[in-house]
């Protein structure tokens, strides 16, 4: 079985590379990235073919796809103030990199697509636990896009009967999340400032909540997916029904690290949200048998990881010098 994964270079794309090659059936992983936000580091140890371009590329997609039994579709420029920052971008890349993939892939009549959307679609409704059904409500050019992603795959399910699983992340975090300044997402940022002694930085009270996902758990329902060839009518959460506020994060990160950290608080920032948690009944239902790693072991693994790379750039720093 062929595999192709689009932002396979990615955070999390990284991780369903190194899961697929774990199954026996899978015999070929193909990644398409075009490194704008992945690293090509990011596959050391994995034996997939790298093709570096864009979801936006037709070629690209052409070389790629022919053979394929799935895709999947994680390319996207991600976070939510970086969207506001540069609303055209976020649109090109998720909105318009998708429908290019779906186009694609019902040209090469490929047997399935999964494609990852996000929690953010939910924006400004406010019920909780978040079902698939509800309206969704989006506060940022991010949300939007994402929005289209999962509304293009269900188009293409129903006009050219396409076989797709679009699944809505919710704050997926663990190893290789990057750090990108303002655009980090919180759990790295926590981490790294924690680790180098600065204060934590929080935009609001700290009480707003989310359903925080391991990114290895996230690895696996794919790769499930996958192999099992699942494709719905519907959008499906991919979060476990856990709800965590920032300052309670701050807690467990603490106790990993056995000393309290320090602080701060600045004004919430436009388009978040406020409170975030998945009923995850549909993708227990699918998924039975996947268990959902603790918040208190992924932030362990994350810790671990984040020094690791500390390690590891201080050495390279060192022998730099020496030269």
């Amino acid at each position: 079985m062929k595999v192709v994964v689009t932002g396979g270079a990615g955070f999390i794309g990284s991780h369903v590379v190194q899961t697929l090659e774990g199954v026996s059936d899978v015999t070929e992983v193909v990644v398409v990235d075009d490194l704008s936000t992945g690293r090509a580091e990011n596959l050391l140890g994995t034996t997939a073919e790298m093709v570096q371009g864009s979801v936006l590329d037709d070629s690209v997609l052409d070389k790629v796809l022919p053979g394929a039994a799935s895709v999947v579709h994680l390319a996207a420029v991600p976070s939510v103030p970086r969207s506001i920052d540069d609303p055209l971008r976020s649109h090109h890349a998720n909105a318009t990199g998708t429908l290019t993939v779906l186009e694609a892939a019902r040209r090469h009549r490929i047997p399935q697509v999964v494609l990852a959307s996000s929690s953010s679609v939910y924006g400004a409704n406010t019920a909780l636990p978040k079902r698939e059904a509800m309206r969704p409500m989006p506060l940022s050019p991010y949300a939007v896009s994402k929005l289209a992603t999962e509304s293009y795959a269900l188009a293409y399910r129903a006009c050219f009967g396409l076989p797709v699983l679009p699944v809505r992340f919710f704050n997926v975090f663990g190893p290789r999340q990057p750090l990108n300044g303002v655009y980090s997402a919180v759990v790295p940022a926590f981490v790294a400032a924690a680790l180098e002694g600065r204060p934590l930085r929080i935009f609001g009270d700290g009480r707003q909540t989310r359903d925080f996902t391991y990114v290895g758990t996230v690895a696996q329902v794919l790769v499930a997916a996958v192999t099992r060839r699942v494709s719905v009518p519907d959008v499906i959460n991919l979060a476990f029904g856990t709800r965590t506020s920032l300052l309670e994060l701050i807690t467990e990160l603490e106790e990993v690290l056995g000393r309290k950290v320090e602080v701060t608080h600045d004004q919430a920032r436009p388009g978040d949200v406020r409170d975030s948690q998945a009923d995850g009944s549909t993708l227990r239902s699918l998924f039975p048998d996947i268990q959902p790693v603790p918040l208190r072991a992924g932030i362990e693994a994350t810790v671990t990881w984040r020094m690791g790379q500390d390690t590891l750039a201080a050495r390279e720093a060192a022998a730099s010098l020496a030269v």
